[in-house]
C-alpha cells in the first residue's frame, strides 16, 4: 500500500481502508450480474416476457449512466461519506422490494432504484484520488480495481446456485444482507475526504463544447462504447440463450456467464503491463481484433453445425480479454485529449459507454425472442465490436492527420 493519509480501519475519522473501497465497487458490480441466471425463471414467475424482464437489465444500466453524469458534483458538493451511506441505504430498501415483488412491474421499480449503488464504482475511486496524489492514486486504484473484476467472475455463479437451490428471490435477500453489511462498513470505516472545491453542474456544462468538439475524443468513447456494448448485449441476451438455447440449469449458466470476466481480468493483467511499452492506440486495436476474431470464429462455426455452449461461451471469454484491452486505454484516451477537463471527460464518457450499453442490452433480448438462438446475439456482439475498432483505426488516422493535442 502506498504512503498516504493515515488510515486506521473501522475508524471514521481517518479515511477509508483500501479492503473498504474493494467492497464497495465490488457490491456495485454484483448487483448488475448476481440475479442473469435467475431471468427466464423470473420470467416465469412473474408471468411476463424475457424481453421485458431484460428491462432489469438495460434499465438498471440507463440509471447508472445517468448517475455517472450528476454523481461527481453531488458528492464534491456534500461530500463523499453522506452521498454513499444514502446510496447504499436506499440500495438495501430497493433489494428487499425486488425479493418481495409479486408483478413485473413493482420488481422493474425496485431494480431501477437499485441502480443507486452503482454509485460505489465511481466514488470508491474518488475516494481513492482525494487520499492520493495521481501516480499513488493509480496503483490503489489498480486494487480496487482488480478487487472489483473479482465480483462479475463470481457473483453469477453464485446467484444461479442460490437460484436453482432456493429459487430467485434469496438471490436478492442476499444481496439485501450484503447491502446492509457494506452500508454498516461505511459507517464505521469511511471517514471524509472530499476536500471541496470540485466542479459544479453549470460550469461542467459550459465544459461540455469544448470537449465534444475534439473528433479524438468521440473516437476513444466510440471505441469504448461499442466494445463493451458488446459485453452489456451478452448480459441482455446470454442467459436466454443459455436456459432456452442450451437447456443450462440455473447453476451452469452462472458459472458460464461469468467466462467474459475471466477473459477481462487477463486483459486488464495485459494493459497494466504492455501499455506503457506500446501505447494505448495499438493496445485498443489489438482488443478490437482479439474481440471481433472471437465472434467471427463462433459465427462460422455456428453456421457450420457447431451450436453449443463451449463455442458460444468460449468465444465470449475473448470479448471479454479485448475489452479488458479496449477499455482501460480508451478511458486514458478520453482524458487525455483534453487534460484540463479529465473530470468532465471522464463522467460523459462513462455515461456515454453505459447509455449505449443501455440500449444494446435492450435491442439484443428483443432481437433473439424474434429467432436465431445463439446466432443472433453473436452476431449483434460482433456488429458492436466492429464498430469500435473502426472508431480506434478512425483515431489513428485523425493522429496522423493533425497535431495530437487537436
Amino acid at each position: 500500500m502506498p504512503d498516504g493519509p493515515t488510515v486506521r480501519f473501522l475508524d471514521r475519522t481517518t479515511p477509508p481502508h483500501v479492503l473498504t473501497l474493494v467492497l464497495i465497487a465490488g457490491l456495485g458490480a454484483m448487483a448488475m450480474s448476481a440475479f442473469l441466471p435467475s431471468l427466464p425463471n423470473m420470467t416465469r414467475d412473474l408471468n411476463t416476457q424475457y424481453e421485458v424482464m431484460q428491462l432489469s437489465v438495460s434499465g438498471y444500466l440507463a440509471v447508472t449512466a445517468v448517475l455517472q453524469l450528476i454523481i461527481g458534483p453531488i458528492s464534491d458538493r456534500y461530500g463523499r461519506r453522506i452521498v454513499l451511506l444514502w446510496c447504499h441505504g436506499i440500495f438495501v430498501v430497493a433489494t428487499i422490494g425486488c425479493a418481495l415483488a409479486t408483478t413485473v412491474e413493482a420488481f422493474l421499480a425496485f431494480r431501477m432504484i437499485q441502480g443507486a449503488v452503482a454509485v460505489g464504482i465511481v466514488l470508491s475511486r474518488a475516494v481513492v484520488r482525494d487520499m492520493y496524489d495521481q501516480d499513488k492514486a493509480a496503483s490503489v486504484i489498480g486494487y480496487v480495481t482488480m478487487g472489483m473484476a473479482l465480483a462479475p467472475m463470481i457473483a453469477p455463479s453464485l446467484g444461479g446456485a442460490i437460484d436453482q437451490a432456493y429459487g430467485w428471490q434469496a438471490v436478492f435477500w442476499c444481496l439485501s444482507a450484503a447491502g446492509f453489511l457494506i452500508f454498516a462498513l461505511c459507517f464505521f470505516d469511511l471517514g471524509e475526504t472530499a476536500r471541496g472545491g470540485g466542479v459544479g453542474f453549470s460550469q461542467q456544462f459550459k465544459e461540455y463544447p469544448e470537449l465534444l468538439s475534439s473528433r479524438r475524443f468521440w473516437g476513444y468513447v466510440f471505441s469504448a462504447a461499442f466494445s463493451s456494448g458488446a459485453f452489456f448485449a451478452f448480459l441482455g441476451g446470454a442467459p436466454f440463450v443459455a436456459s432456452t438455447v442450451f437447456g443450462l440449469s440455473s447453476f451452469w449458466t452462472g458459472i458460464c456467464l461469468g467466462a467474459p470476466a475471466v477473459g477481462y481480468a487477463i486483459g486488464n493483467f495485459l494493459s497494466a503491463r504492455f501499455t506503457m511499452r506500446v501505447g494505448i492506440n495499438w493496445m485498443i486495436r489489438t482488443g478490437g481484433y482479439v474481440g471481433c476474431a472471437g465472434m467471427a470464429a463462433a459465427a462460422i462455426l455456428t453456421m457450420m453445425g457447431f451450436v453449443s455452449p463451449f463455442v458460444f461461451f468460449a468465444a465470449c471469454s475473448f470479448v471479454g480479454l479485448g475489452n479488458g484491452l479496449v477499455i482501460p486505454n480508451a478511458s486514458a484516451g478520453m482524458l487525455s485529449v483534453r487534460p484540463h477537463l479529465a473530470g468532465t471527460a471522464s463522467g460523459l464518457g462513462a455515461s456515454i459507454m453505459i447509455g449505449g450499453g443501455a440500449a444494446l442490452s435492450a435491442i439484443s433480448g428483443v432481437m433473439i425472442q424474434k429467432g436465431g438462438g445463439s446466432l443472433t446475439l453473436i452476431l449483434i456482439m460482433f456488429a458492436s465490436l466492429a464498430f469500435g475498432l473502426l472508431s480506434i483505426l478512425y483515431v489513428a488516422w485523425r493522429e496522423k492527420k493533425i497535431a495530437p493535442q487537436t
